[in-house]
């Protein structure tokens, strides 16, 4: 199973994917850690990403998600996932067994986390384009930004079965 944390940037999925992960037992995965170096100094310049810019992104993610699900490992992966069509390619090799996790908030609540935020490259500045670009999944887990991590990690657990 591959659970995937998405929202926009400062919604928490790293923070909540780690404390799920371990809670779990499974490797944690930091989509961020998957961006061409040139998406960075995209987003670091204040630069919004296109779809172009997330293709590669989004295929060394899908790749690491089809090999631990090959090699039946199950992992959280933190990844925005901000439009239907990632989330749909993310999971199309295989939907039954991606599950996605959306950590929802008000873009004044997660400005505010932002801006209070050091050493990170997605600057407060960017947000408004996420939150136009969000297209939640219909059938994910909604989690309140507002929860503590362990309060998300658990109330994920107990919505999946896990």
């Amino acid at each position: 199973m591959v659970i995937v944390l998405m929202g926009v940037s400062g919604s928490g999925k790293s923070t909540v994917g780690k404390v799920l992960a371990e809670k779990l037992g499974w490797p944690f995965v930091e989509g961020d850690d998957f961006h061409p170096a040139g998406n960075v100094e995209k987003m670091r310049a204040g630069t919004p990403l296109t779809d172009a810019d997330r293709k590669p992104w989004l295929a060394a993610l899908r790749d690491r998600m089809d090999g631990a699900l090959a090699r039946g490992e199950s992992v959280v992966l933190a990844c925005s996932a901000l439009k239907h069509a990632y989330q749909d390619y993310l999971e199309r090799h295989d939907p039954a067994r991606v599950h996605y996790v959306y950590l929802e908030g008000s873009e004044e609540v997660i400005r505010e986390r932002l801006e209070a935020r050091t050493g990170h490259f997605m600057k407060p500045g960017l947000l408004h384009s996420q939150f136009e670009a969000l297209e939640p999944p219909t059938d994910a887990v909604r989690i309140d930004v507002r929860e503590t991590p362990e309060n998300a990690a658990d109330e994920i657990r107990r919505k999946l079965g896990v």
